[in-house]
């Protein structure tokens, strides 16, 4: 018996000691881990926009990388410009903006970061009818444009907006002409 105590006792101390290391904190997290992560979430594919909104959805688990989400989406240019939904492509834009500034790395990766941006505009493009999309490529353009050569889509005028709505229109009255 006392030798099945021993046993018992150790295994107890052994699973004690399995708890405490599951449940004891994880290293801090390296700047090359928050580089990797947030170079992951800046590519210009589709997968690093879902990889990244999925994370801003459920920011839990990425908390120890103290990443800034903050935002003010399209800055003073409208978030839906005609309707069209840029937020969230201005969202992530300012995610990856804020976070290479934080990190001291954002001159080289301002351009990725714009070109990122342009195809996720391309992206809500897309979901649009065809009859309207030349007008959301063309403030897609527009809204790139300006960040890439200002950094802000603030720099989108009100006659870039104008010009997009008259092509937005007139193609939706061409095809209700033509139906």
């Amino acid at each position: 018996m006392p030798r099945r105590l021993a046993t018992l006792l150790a295994s107890g101390a052994l699973a004690l000691l399995a708890t405490l290391a599951i449940a004891s904190p994880a290293a801090a997290v390296t700047p090359a881990q928050k580089l990797s992560v947030l170079s992951n979430w800046t590519q210009t594919s589709a997968s690093s926009y879902n990889s990244w909104n999925n994370a801003r959805v459920n920011r839990a688990p990425w908390a120890e990388y103290n990443f800034n989400w903050s935002t003010d989406y399209c800055s003073s240019s409208p978030d839906n410009p005609l309707g069209f939904t840029f937020n969230l492509g201005c969202y992530r834009h300012d995610f990856g903006y804020r976070n290479y500034k934080a990190v001291g790395q954002f001159s080289a990766n301002k351009s990725r970061l714009d070109s990122a941006f342009y195809e996720d505009l391309k992206r809500v493009c897309t979901t649009y009818n065809s009859v309207v999309r030349p007008a959301c490529y063309s403030l897609a353009w527009t809204y790139y444009q300006a960040v890439s050569i200002f950094g802000s889509v603030a720099a989108v005028q009100q006659a870039d907006i104008d010009r997009a709505a008259r092509m937005k229109a007139q193609a939706e009255a061409n095809a209700a002409a033509t139906h």
